[in-house]
């Protein structure tokens, strides 16, 4: 089944994010290489592709999983819960509809 998990930056949070984001890219490089990976990527904190300062104000990844509980799990271990980048993370049941 997919879920969605939808992450919400802590204030100030793009050094934190610069420090950990290759191993933030790799888990999801294996995902996608599993063929388990819809989309991810960031909330720039401002209405631009390129926020430069203003950074990011969370993220969303849509990803398949067996369970609610091991999306939660591979969630949890995110590299950038490790660097103090989010605040909060939800994990939910995500049904695609379109395209």
């Amino acid at each position: 089944m997919l879920y969605a998990i939808i992450s919400e930056d802590v204030q100030d949070s793009l050094s934190k994010r610069q420090s950990a984001r290759a191993a933030h890219l790799a888990r999801l490089e294996d995902l996608k290489k599993q063929g388990r990976l819809i989309i991810a990527g960031p909330h720039p904190a401002i209405d631009s592709e390129d926020p430069g300062e203003a950074g990011f104000s969370g993220s969303l990844i849509i990803a398949e999983f067996q369970s609610l509980q091991e999306a939660q799990q591979w969630a949890d271990s995110d590299p950038y819960i490790q660097a103090g980048v989010y605040a909060k993370v939800l994990v939910k049941p995500y049904k695609k509809v379109l395209p």
